[in-house]
């Protein structure tokens, strides 16, 4: 009688191992599979994006508009030229002033996105002044153009919780960048290309300006990225969330 206990308890002992075994495994797979999914997603940290979806081969030349509208219309042409369509963070004042540019920007069917109403730092705004400085801009490209936007670049990429909240709050998400061309302070073709499209990958953020270097960098570095397979897009795109 002994003996069968034994054998029962030694049978149930091997059944018990077994099973925490199988959840083990279980959730160990989960777990590595949740870290390759947040690798090969956009990468949020702290409710802001610096890059879009890596597992895909989107990339983003988010163009930043607070100045050199003058080399806008050549930007146009080229993306026009290349099939290509992007991303056009404009500043409120900006849209004010060059209502026209800005419904050629709609029209041609790139996505028009938040950059602030003055191009103030908005780690120094209380939260009632980064309100405004988004909801402002918001409400003036919507009653210019039509278009609800509900993406945000915040002016010199300077932002705090705050300005995440607020933003979020409005109903928009938070975008940094992967890569900075710094077009704005060095004034070189070959420098601005290089930093554009060397080493770059999917999901790729690419912050440029309309300055006349980038001008004439841009046919060069949308067929160098279509060259490496990537997909030269829109930000919400290059997400791949929606």
């Amino acid at each position: 009688m002994k003996k069968i206990r034994l054998k029962v308890f030694y049978f149930r002992r091997f059944f018990v191992n077994v099973a925490i075994a199988l959840m083990l495994c279980i959730f160990g797979g989960l777990t590595i599979w949740g870290s390759v999914r947040s690798l090969t997603t956009a990468n949020m940290t702290n409710g802001v994006y610096y890059s879009g979806d890596t597992s895909s081969n989107n990339v983003s030349l988010m163009i930043n508009v607070y100045w050199g509208t003058e080399f806008l219309d050549g930007m146009l042409d080229v993306l026009e030229e290349k099939g290509v369509k992007t991303t056009f963070f404009v500043g409120g004042t900006w849209a004010v002033k060059n209502e026209n540019m800005l419904k050629k920007m709609v029209e041609k069917g790139h996505e028009v996105a938040n950059h602030g109403y003055l191009h103030k730092d908005h780690d120094k705004l209380s939260q009632n002044d980064n309100l405004k400085e988004i909801s402002n801009t918001h409400k003036i490209v919507k009653e210019l153009s039509g278009v609800e936007m509900n993406l945000f670049a915040p002016p010199s990429g300077a932002y705090n919780k705050t300005t995440v909240s607020c933003a979020t709050s409005l109903g928009y998400k938070t975008i940094m960048w992967t890569r900075d061309t710094i077009d704005w302070r060095d004034k070189n073709t070959e420098l601005i290309y290089n930093r554009a499209v060397k080493d770059a990958k999917g999901g790729d953020l690419v912050l440029m300006h309309p300055t006349a270097n980038t001008l004439e960098a841009l046919p060069r570095i949308i067929d160098t990225l279509k060259q490496k397979n990537l997909n030269p897009t829109t930000v919400t795109e290059t997400l791949g969330e929606e």
